[in-house]
């Protein structure tokens, strides 16, 4: 019996039932609260699962920090959990103004709002963890006990996130416009819906691929955006490994550096309000980049490929690979696709994530 597949296949039941509205019991070193994620709750859903008595809400600290609600030094972790006691007045909808801060010019909150110590800070912060993982927004009404559909431990959050459960699930050869002689690759997760894909150009002959590590970009990738840099690159990485003796694209569904493709059109319209990226996923409760590497390392190990050339000006791709056992022999620049729209987002990237540009 795979005790970690099994684990990790609790863990997707919970982010599951999360995602549908409904309510999930997290336990972390010995604690354990029950969650219903507010994104998803609605009128019926939320009196029932309030009960006798209201449930209260549960932030990252650097939302609460924004909303004046916890102090600096907890919002420096976005981890980290805050509490929002309950009043009379904080029903659906002004939870979800306290939720999402795309909302936060069009929807004055009401308040006052009133901060409680985190009783049960290590199952809090598996909670918000369990709703990144699903793609919501870090923000969920709590109680300590009370009926649910589904159960989850921090260790079993664990075991979803370890890419050791990736394998290879399907090949075939597929001609592509830069190259007839071309070969997909599809993994899949044992309890992940999110299939990841290499494509390999030309044959390997021994020598360390040129790869390019390129997280899905629907934006720009499939619509052409300008906001972003990242068609240019995904065509141009391809281009270049036609030159190359042979090289590795990994497409990894990790839209929006890790947070999704519903939370980065969150964070393009706070960017629109004035925000960079890196603010941007902050105020929506993620870190800076949640993308985990270590599944571009993984599919590498399968493909057979300990050492590559990789094909980035991200400090962070290297470290990732390295850190999970994959040499990078040589990092080989990667500059393109910059236009009008996009240069304070590359600016932020040279000056705020580190990137070599």
């Amino acid at each position: 019996m795979n005790i970690g597949g099994s684990a990790a296949r609790d863990a997707a039941r919970a982010i599951d039932a999360l995602k549908r509205g409904w309510p999930v019991a997290i336990s972390a070193g010995g604690e354990r609260l029950i969650a219903l994620a507010i994104e998803t709750a609605q009128d019926a859903s939320l009196a029932t699962f309030d009960g006798d008595a209201p449930a209260d809400v549960l932030l990252s600290a650097a939302r609460a920090a924004t909303l004046n609600l916890a102090n600096q030094r907890e919002a420096a972790s976005p981890a980290s959990p805050a509490l929002i006691e309950r009043v009379p007045w904080l029903d659906l909808p002004v939870a979800v103004a306290l939720a999402d801060p795309v909302r936060d010019l069009a929807t004055p909150l009401k308040g006052p709002f009133r901060a409680m110590a985190v009783t049960a800070p290590l199952a809090a912060e598996a909670a918000l963890r369990l709703a990144r993982l699903a793609g919501l927004l870090p923000a969920l009404f709590v109680k300590a006990d009370g009926p649910v559909e589904a159960e989850v431990s921090a260790d079993q959050i664990d075991a979803y996130e370890d890419p050791a459960h990736l394998v290879i699930a399907s090949r075939a050869r597929l001609p592509v416009a830069v190259s007839e002689k071309a070969e997909i690759v599809a993994f899949r997760h044992v309890a992940d819906a999110a299939e990841h894909v290499a494509l390999i150009i030309g044959a390997p002959d021994g020598s360390p691929p040129l790869v390019r590590l390129h997280s899905e970009c629907l934006t720009g990738d499939v619509l052409g955006s300008l906001k972003c840099d990242c068609g240019p690159q995904l065509a141009g990485a391809l281009s270049a490994m036609t030159h190359a003796n042979w090289g590795i694209l990994l497409y990894l569904r990790q839209e929006g550096r890790g947070i999704g493709l519903i939370n980065k059109l969150r964070a393009y319209a706070l960017q629109d309000q004035g925000f960079d990226t890196v603010d941007a996923n902050l105020r929506l409760g993620f870190g800076v980049d949640e993308r985990d590497f270590r599944v571009a390392a993984r599919m590498l190990a399968l493909l057979g490929q300990r050492k590559v050339r990789l094909m980035t000006n991200n400090p962070q791709k290297v470290a990732g690979l390295e850190g999970a056992g994959i040499e990078v022999v040589d990092r080989v620049a990667h500059k393109m696709g910059e236009n009008p729209h996009n240069s304070a987002y590359l600016a932020t990237k040279r000056d705020r994530t580190g990137h070599v540009l």
